[in-house]
Parts: structure tokens; C-alpha cells; sequence
């Protein structure tokens, strides 16, 4: 069983029925420590690649390997002051305030974020997508089997959490819990996500922790379906076959248009974010392809109804 992330597929920020653009996304109040990581990552890759300095050769100024240069600039690991210093020195960076700003965005990424105080119940394969998922501006997601996390009542979390932890002290099941409704507290911030979900029809018509549980949480989808940060299909069963046959997909898109689209595919205990541009164009274009051969959001309410009346 998946830890579950709370999974959103992505694709182009224009191709959603009524996103806005990226161009148009507000950004009052400081970004994530991952975000900031990945902000920083991306200005030292340029900074290197227009002194044509090789990562090799960086990477020897600060003690470490190519990969370690990788990681720092795809912003996958946290950054040491002294390491920054070195590489705005190697890049000839000599302007003060510059270099100020760079060691900013250092001590601003190594700050802890709140869900650090989870660390027990988080798995360090998703810490990562934790930064993204409250930095992001657009989410999207496809799911198979259960309800996204952002979209999950707290008894039908509560429910799926013991599915995947069904040793777990009651203590540990509802911290867990605690987590999960506190990263959906990014739905009600006064500039919240757009979240696009294509939601399998089987993952509806299980009845996770029971006909009523299922009640309270198919209302809850048709109640977001209100809201216009929100938009809800569902791939039906009429459906043969379809592009994400493989699998759920989440894409997370950061408001800084610098920064690339982030994969995201969960496995049972641990996850995988594909960072060649290839393989993200690759899952971009699954999630296009999923919208459009699921139901229109349009209709998503008289289904959930249904399948209501079916329980």
C-alpha cells in the first residue's frame, strides 16, 4: 500500500479548463525552503555554464562529487554557506550584493519548514515533494486507486492511512492524519494552487472505511467542485484504455518561471521525480491526454451522485 501522497498529475498551466496563467500567479509571502533550494540551484547552473565551468571542476572547489554539484542545482539537497561562497567566487561573482543575495537564498532554503516537526511519520523520499506541493501554483494529478490526499475527508484519510499502516499505533494513524489535513490548508490560503484531478472511476467505488465514510467523502468532492481553484474529472469505466495505464502521476508547477515542471510517481516505499526534460514532456503530455479522455469536469457532480445513490 502507498504511503499516499495526496497525488496530482500535471500539464500545461494553458491547457486547464479554467486556470489561470503562471504570468498572473500571485506571490505575496516567501516561497518554500524547496523552492528556494531549486531557485538557488537554477542561478548557480547558470552562473557555471557561462564561465563554462564543468561540474566536475565545482565540484572539487567544494569538496564533493559531480553528482553532489547535480543535486545542489536540480535543488535536491540543502546548501552549506561556505559551499555558495566557494561557487559565487569560482563563477566570479564579485558584485556584494549579489553574492549578498545568493547567501540569502541559502540561509532561507536551509530553514525548517513545518512539516519537519512530522519527521517521524514522513519517509525521506517525500520530504521533497512535501516543499513542492506548498510551493507549487498549479498541481495536477491522476489516481487510481483512492482519492487524491488534498481532496480527502479526514475519516476517509484516517480510513486509507490504516490500509497502509495497519500496525500502526492508533497515536502514530492519527498523526499522520494531522499531517495530511494540515498540507490541505494550501486549498484555503487567500492564493491557493490551482488543482486539476482526473480520478479513476474504480477508485470511487471502493468503499474505503465503509458506506458512510464513502458518503461524507464523494459529497465532499461534489462541494470542491464549487470551487474555482478546483477542477474534478473522472476516467469512467466505459473507458477501455487509457494514456496512465501504468499508474498515478502527479506534476507540480512552481510560480517562478524559471524553475522546470516537477514529476512526481510514488511506489510503495519510495518515490521517483524524473528530471530530464524528455521524460517530464513525456508525463506533461499523459496528463493532457488523460483530460481529455476523461469525463468534462462538467459532469463530475451527476456522477459523484450516482455513484452516491449506488452505495
Amino acid at each position: 500500500m502507498r504511503f499516499d501522497a495526496g497525488r496530482n498529475p500535471g500539464a500545461e498551466m494553458t491547457d486547464s479548463p479554467t486556470a489561470p496563467s503562471s504570468a498572473g500567479m500571485p506571490e505575496d509571502g516567501p516561497i518554500s525552503p524547496t523552492a528556494t533550494r531549486m531557485v538557488l540551484g537554477a542561478l548557480l547552473r547558470r552562473l557555471r555554464e557561462s564561465r563554462g565551468i564543468t561540474r566536475e571542476r565545482a565540484g572539487q572547489v567544494i569538496r564533493a562529487s559531480q553528482s553532489k554539484i547535480s543535486r545542489l542545482e536540480l535543488g535536491r539537497t540543502g546548501f552549506k554557506l561556505r559551499d555558495v561562497v566557494d561557487l559565487s567566487t569560482l563563477y566570479g561573482v564579485t558584485d556584494e550584493a549579489e553574492r549578498g543575495m545568493l547567501l540569502g537564498l541559502a540561509r532561507q532554503a536551509n530553514a525548517p519548514a513545518w512539516w519537519h516537526d512530522y519527521g517521524d511519520v514522513v519517509p525521506a523520499w517525500f520530504d521533497p515533494y512535501l516543499g513542492l506541493e506548498q510551493a507549487a501554483g498549479l498541481i495536477r494529478t491522476y489516481e487510481v486507486q483512492f482519492v487524491p490526499g488534498l481532496l480527502q475527508t479526514p475519516d476517509y484519510a484516517r480510513a486509507v492511512i490504516r490500509l497502509g499502516h495497519g500496525h500502526a499505533p492508533a497515536a502514530e494513524v492519527e498523526r499522520r492524519l494531522e499531517l495530511r489535513m494540515r498540507r490541505q490548508e494550501i486549498l484555503r490560503r487567500p492564493n491557493p494552487p490551482y488543482v486539476w484531478v482526473v480520478i479513476d472511476e474504480a477508485g470511487l467505488r471502493r468503499p474505503i472505511g465503509g458506506a458512510a465514510v464513502m458518503y461524507a467523502q464523494l459529497q465532499h468532492l461534489i462541494d470542491l467542485c464549487e470551487l474555482p481553484h478546483i477542477t474534478i474529472q473522472l476516467m469512467p469505466f466505459r473507458s477501455a484504455g487509457h494514456a496512465a495505464a501504468g499508474g498515478p502521476v502527479t506534476l507540480l508547477r512552481l510560480p517562478e518561471p524559471q524553475l522546470p515542471d516537477v514529476v512526481y510517481l510514488e511506489q510503495l516505499t519510495s518515490a521517483v521525480y524524473p528530471d530530464r526534460r524528455d521524460d517530464i514532456d513525456y508525463y506533461r503530455d499523459i496528463l493532457n491526454r488523460l483530460a481529455t479522455q476523461a469525463d468534462p469536469p462538467a459532469v463530475t457532480p451527476a456522477t459523484l451522485r450516482e455513484i452516491i445513490r449506488e452505495l
